[in-house]
Parts: C-alpha cells; structure tokens; sequence
C-alpha cells in the first residue's frame, strides 16, 4: 500500500505542511514512522481523511489565495435565480455585490446573517464563507 509523506499529504489536501501536522498530533489522522523516522500516512487512511475533510469543509479559518484585497464583513442579502445568483457584503463601511452561481452559493451556505469575505481582483469579487 502507498503511503504519503506529511510533505505530500498536505499538498494532496491544499493544506501546508504544518497544518498536516497540526492535524495529524491531534489525531486526526494517523502516522507511522519509516526506517528513516519519517512520518508517514497510510493512502487508505489518506484517502478517508480526504473525504471527511470534504464533507465538514475541514479547512482551517485562513484562506490560501492569491487575492491582495480582503473585505470582511455580514452578508446582507442573498437572491436566488434558477441558474446565477447575487451576494450582497456590508464590510464596515463598503457594501460589495458578487453575482456568482447557485450552485457557489449553496455549497458556502451563504445566508443572510453570517459572516463572510469578499475578495476583490481586478472586475472580478470572490466571495468566503469564514
């Protein structure tokens, strides 16, 4: 059976290295050591923890992205189309409007209410649920 290093698991999560660390003291996913002393996770376990992480959303509260300029704030409304969508922020004094699809928007459960954070790249607001 293959097994990755912390090295590779994280990069196979989107996650750093430290962060696979972090993951795998606490427990959450199990380890070995090679002859070396490396450490080590079994693919199968891997692989689980992969599909777990997925369905609980398991990235930690920061973002990795290449956007500079960061808006958070509550989202104050949400309009529902078939197909598209429209996300409306108040970030302190700056209101921000996305239009994204449905889909984005039901997958980040964005509701009115929550917090959440615009992201701003050139014509482009990308929208994270935080």
């Amino acid at each position: 059976m293959q097994s990755y290093t912390i090295g590779q698991a994280a990069r196979l999560l989107g996650v750093s290295p430290d962060t696979a660390r972090r993951w795998a003291d606490a427990g959450r996913v199990s380890t070995h050591r090679d002859e070396g002393g490396r450490r080590l996770i079994d693919g199968r376990d891997l692989a689980a923890f992969s599909v777990e992480l997925a369905k609980t959303g398991g990235q930690e509260d920061v973002s990795v992205t290449s956007v500079r300029n960061a808006f958070p704030g509550i989202v104050t409304a949400v309009k529902l189309g078939d197909v598209a969508a429209q996300v409306e922020i108040q970030a302190g004094p700056h209101r921000l409007v996305s239009l994204l699809t449905r889909e984005a928007v039901e997958e980040l459960g964005l509701e009115v209410g929550m917090e959440a954070t615009a992201r701003v790249k050139s014509t482009n607001v990308h929208i994270d649920r935080t």
